[in-house]
């Protein structure tokens, strides 16, 4: 039996067992590590000036294609982007999560751009068709009426006046 008798440690008691001191000291080291692995990741910027210049000039590319109506030029204008902003990351010009919600957007864009070229082909297929079915029925009309006058009787001729040579028939004035 222990002959020193211990005070028993309520939850109130101010005192502490001596093994809680080397999981807070641990606590507060990882806490001390994690924030200063933070700070260390802050400073480094999501993206590059040169790299940020870059892009935004290829962003300026599809903005004035798609602006002119022009969704096959913005598409390739934006493949040239995603070209710059994967070369940017893969010189680290670019943080993992700012290339993440750069393509995002891209492929929000992509999918815009992919509709509006779609609904210009099928405008364009559209106006074609109607231009060729303007075009059979002009033809068909013309043939139409080239078969009417072809079966036409020819116009009758109707007789000449006799020609009296200025004589009158009459014998005077008043008749």
């Amino acid at each position: 039996m222990n002959l020193i008798a211990r005070p028993a440690l309520s939850a109130r008691s101010p005192f502490r067992p001596r093994r809680t001191r080397p999981f807070l000291a641990g606590w507060l080291l990882g806490t001390a590590l994690l924030t200063g692995a933070l700070a260390g990741c802050a400073a480094t910027p999501e993206l590059d000036g040169a790299a940020a210049q870059e892009l935004q000039s290829q962003v300026l590319a599809v903005t004035e294609a798609a602006a002119a109506d022009d969704p096959a030029a913005s598409l390739k204008h934006l493949d040239e982007l995603v070209l710059k902003l994967d070369e940017a990351a893969g010189r680290g010009e670019v943080s993992f999560v700012r290339h993440q919600s750069i393509r995002k957007s891209v492929d929000a864009v992509r999918v815009d751009l992919n509709a509006r070229q779609a609904d210009a082909a099928r405008i364009a297929a559209e106006q074609e068709a109607a231009s060729q079915a303007a075009a059979a029925a002009q033809a068909d009309a013309a043939a139409a009426a080239a078969a009417a006058a072809a079966a036409a009787p020819p116009p009758a001729v109707a007789p000449a006046p006799p020609d009296d040579k200025g004589k009158g028939k009459g014998k005077g004035k008043g008749d």
